[in-house]
C-alpha cells in the first residue's frame, strides 16, 4: 500500500541533490574571494534535512499510487523552492524572506522574473545559483511531464502516455529508464550550447550561464541587459536554436534515440510549434517595417526573430525594449506569452497541442452543424482521440485564462497598476519572466512591487508550471479522504 512516506523519501532525496549542487556556486565563492560562505551553510542544512526526510521515511517498498503522485509533485517544488532560497536569505545581498521566495521560485518554475536590479555587479556565485536553479527546474519539469502529469491526465496530458503499464504504481521504474535518456539529452545540448556562446565572444563563466537557462527556457541572465548586453548577432543566432531545440518535446529525442530518425520532422506539435513562430516573426517583421523601426532590413528580422522565440517559448531573454515599440506590439506580445512551446518540453504557457485540439474541436463543430449527421473521427499525431480528451484539454484552457484573470484582479487589489497587473499575471502563470510597462517591463524587475504582490505572483509560477490541476486538487477535501 503506498503512503505518504514514499513522498517525503523522494523529496528527501531531491533536497540532497539541492544541497550538493549548492556546492558549485560555492567553488566559486572561494575561487573569486567573495568573502561569504553562504552556500557552505545552506548546503548543509539542505543536505541534513534531505536526509532526516530519507531515514524518518524507509519503507520496504516504494510506490506510489495516484494520490501521492499529485501529492509529490506540488510538494517537490514548494520544498526545493523554499530550500533554494535560503542562499539568497544568508546572501550579503539582504534579501527580505518574501524577495529570496520569489527568487527561487522564480528559478525553480523557469520563470525568469527577477527582484535583482543591479546584475552586472552582483556576486557570481548567486547569478550561477540562479542559473543552476533554472537548469534543475528544466530537466524537473520535462521528467515530470513525461512520466507524472500523463498518468494524472491533466489537461489532455494523457495523450503522451509513454508506452507500458498504466497504473501509477509503476512510475518509479519507469521513471528511472526515461529520465536517463532525458537527462542526457539534456545535459548535451547545454554543453554544446555552452560551447557556441564561448566561440562567439561570451566568458566561459556567461556561457556556461546562459547555457543552463537557454535550455531550460528559463531566461535570468547575468547582465542587467540580457542577451542584448553583448551586442552580438551571432549569440542571438545561437540562443533561438537552442530556446527552439529546449522547446521541443524531449519525448521526441527519446523516440529519435530508440531509432525514429523522422520524429522531429513528423511530431505534428513541432510542426505546429515551427509554423506559429514562422507566423509570428513574419507579423512582427512587418509591424517593425510599418512603424519605421530605425535599422537595416536585417537587423529588423534579427530583432523580430529573436524576440518572437523568446517570448513564446517563456524564455524571456531581451534585447530590446519592445514596450517602446507602440501598443500593437504590447498586445502582440501577450497573446504569445499564453502559448508557449511543446507539452513535454521545458517551455511553459497553454501549449502548441492544446491549441491543435481547440482547433480541431472548433473544425468538428462547424461540420456537425453543416452536416448534423455526420460522424467524425478526430485524430492527433495519428492517435485517435475522444470528446474527453478534448474536453479536458478546453477544461484548462478555460481554467488558465480564469485564474490569470484572478491573479491580475488581486495584483490590482495589490497596488499595481493595470498594465502591470495584466502582465505580471500573464507572465507569472505563463512562467515567463519580464512583464509590459516601466516597471516590470524588459528593462525593469520585480523589486519595486509590494511583498503582497510577490506572493501571489510566487503562487502563480507554481500553478503554470505545474499544470494548474497538479496543484488545485490538493484544495478539494475529497482528496484527502481515504
Amino acid at each position: 500500500m503506498a503512503t505518504n512516506k514514499t513522498v517525503f523519501f523522494l523529496i528527501g532525496i531531491l533536497l540532497i541533490v539541492l544541497g550538493i549542487s549548492m556546492l558549485a556556486p560555492y567553488a566559486l565563492q572561494v575561487i573569486l574571494n567573495e568573502g561569504n560562505h553562504s552556500f557552505l551553510s545552506a548546503s548543509f542544512v539542505t543536505v541534513f534535512v534531505g536526509v532526516l526526510f530519507i531515514l524518518a521515511n524507509l519503507e520496504k517498498e516504494f510506490k506510489l499510487n495516484l494520490r501521492q503522485t499529485f501529492l509529490f509533485s506540488s510538494l517537490a517544488w514548494i520544498m526545493v523552492a523554499l530550500f533554494g532560497s535560503l542562499p539568497f536569505l544568508l546572501a550579503t545581498q539582504n534579501f527580505s524572506f518574501s524577495e529570496a521566495f520569489f527568487e527561487s521560485m522564480s528559478g525553480i518554475t523557469t520563470t525568469g522574473a527577477t527582484i535583482i536590479s543591479d546584475l552586472d555587479n552582483s556576486p557570481k556565485s548567486i547569478l550561477l545559483w540562479r542559473a543552476i536553479m533554472q537548469w534543475l527546474g528544466g530537466i524537473g519539469i520535462v521528467v515530470m511531464a513525461i512520466t507524472i502529469l500523463p498518468l494524472l491526465k491533466v489537461g489532455g496530458m494523457q495523450l503522451f502516455k509513454m508506452e507500458g503499464p498504466d497504473s501509477t504504481e509503476k512510475i518509479l521504474p519507469r521513471t528511472v529508464e526515461v529520465a536517463t535518456i532525458i537527462i542526457s539529452t539534456y545535459i548535451i545540448l547545454t554543453l554544446f550550447c555552452s560551447f557556441f556562446y564561448w566561440f562567439f565572444g561570451m566568458t566561459v563563466f556567461d556561457s556556461l550561464s546562459h547555457a543552463m537557462t537557454t535550455i531550460a527556457t528559463g531566461g535570468f541572465s547575468t547582465h542587467n541587459d540580457s542577451i542584448g548586453f553583448f551586442k552580438n548577432s551571432n549569440i542571438e543566432i545561437v540562443a533561438s536554436i537552442f530556446i527552439i531545440l529546449g522547446s521541443i518535446p524531449f519525448i521526441s529525442y527519446l523516440k529519435f534515440a530508440k531509432g525514429n530518425k523522422k520524429i522531429f520532422f513528423k511530431d505534428v506539435q513541432i510542426k505546429g510549434l515551427i509554423k506559429l513562430l514562422l507566423i509570428s516573426v513574419i507579423v512582427m517583421f512587418l509591424y517593425l517595417l510599418f512603424i519605421n523601426y530605425e535599422s537595416s532590413l536585417l537587423d529588423k528580422i534579427r530583432v523580430a526573430s529573436f524576440n518572437v522565440i523568446s517570448i513564446l517559448s517563456g524564455t524571456g531573454y531581451v534585447t530590446d525594449d519592445f514596450g517602446l515599440w507602440g501598443k500593437f506590439s504590447l498586445i502582440f506580445f501577450l497573446f504569445l506569452m499564453f502559448i508557449g512551446g511543446c507539452a513535454g518540453s521545458t517551455a511553459c504557457g497553454i501549449k502548441i497541442f492544446r491549441l491543435q485540439m481547440l482547433l480541431i474541436f472548433l473544425k468538428n463543430q462547424i461540420r456537425k452543424i453543416v452536416s448534423p449527421n455526420s460522424v467524425i473521427i478526430s485524430k492527433y499525431n495519428n492517435q485517435k482521440i475522444s470528446d474527453n480528451f478534448i474536453n479536458s484539454v478546453i477544461i484548462f484552457i478555460f481554467t488558465f485564462l480564469f485564474i490569470f484573470l484572478i491573479i491580475a484582479m488581486l495584483l490590482s487589489i495589490s497596488g499595481l497598476d493595470f498594465i502591470t497587473s495584466i502582465s505580471g499575471a500573464a507572465s507569472a502563470i505563463s512562467n515567463v519572466g519580464p512583464g509590459l510597462g516601466d516597471i516590470i517591463g524588459p528593462n525593469g524587475n520585480y523589486k519595486e512591487i509590494p511583498d503582497i504582490a510577490k506572493w501571489i505572483l510566487s503562487v502563480g509560477m507554481l500553478l503554470g508550471r505545474l499544470e494548474l490541476f497538479a496543484v488545485l486538487v490538493l484544495f478539494f477535501p475529497s482528496f484527502w479522504r481515504n
